[in-house]
């Protein structure tokens, strides 16, 4: 699952651009990349671009400052507790999506990195972009790592950036999501809860009529 407005309510860029005093002008773009109206790596690098000179320390405040999803601890230890293996996948951050998948004892994510310089960002991401393509690809790489065949496989998004892997899984549902993302997606659900795509999940594996059931 995608985890900005996903697993947690919050968009970590825009908390670190709080930092930088550029939280208008970052929210703004992300607000257009999750429409689709801009190209995601483009939007990224430009908003990280505002985050040069804000320090590593800044790390720990944003995490501090983030929370789960209603739902979202619930959804990952039910996912467990079936035996199901779950993973992140973030346009966002390895350096807080680590530490936000330890908490939850997810041990497979994929996300951007930041890169750093004498203790401070430089306004630039190091190796390649996590955007929709990544997303996708991240899937099925691990699937087939897991053993796990594609159309068993779940993909949960808000943004136009999780469109492709909502697109590969075997269910893929629009979770709170842009209105761009609830058109395309097989399935949505509008929240507020993040564990009610189980309802859905449950309901295409059993055949059940899920159209209505929270869902599009």
């Amino acid at each position: 699952m995608d985890v900005d407005s996903t697993l947690i309510s919050q968009e970590v860029i825009e908390l670190l651009a709080d930092h930088a005093g550029t939280r208008r002008e970052v929210t703004e773009i992300t607000e257009r990349a999750m429409r689709g109206e801009i190209d995601f790596a483009a939007s990224l690098h430009e908003r990280v671009a505002t985050l040069a000179g804000v320090p590593v320390a800044a790390f720990a405040d944003v995490l501090a400052r983030t929370s789960y999803t209603p739902g979202a601890r619930e959804l990952v230890a039910e996912c467990h507790r079936r035996g199901w293996t779950v993973a992140l996948v973030s346009g966002g951050f390895a350096e807080l999506v680590a530490d936000l998948a330890a908490d939850l004892g997810i041990t497979r994510f994929r996300a951007n990195r930041l890169e750093v310089v004498d203790g401070k960002l430089t306004g630039r991401t190091t190796g390649p972009v996590v955007d929709r393509a990544a997303k996708a690809q991240a899937l099925r790489e691990f699937a087939i790592v897991e053993g796990i065949p594609t159309e068993d496989t779940v993909a949960i998004g808000d943004g136009a950036n999780d469109l492709d892997m909502i697109d590969a899984a075997g269910i893929g549902i629009a979770f709170a999501a842009k209105p761009v993302v609830r058109a395309q997606a097989p399935y949505a659900v509008d929240g507020p809860r993040l564990d009610a795509v189980l309802a859905v999940i449950d309901g295409v594996v059993d055949g059940a009529d899920v159209a209505t059931a929270g869902s599009r």
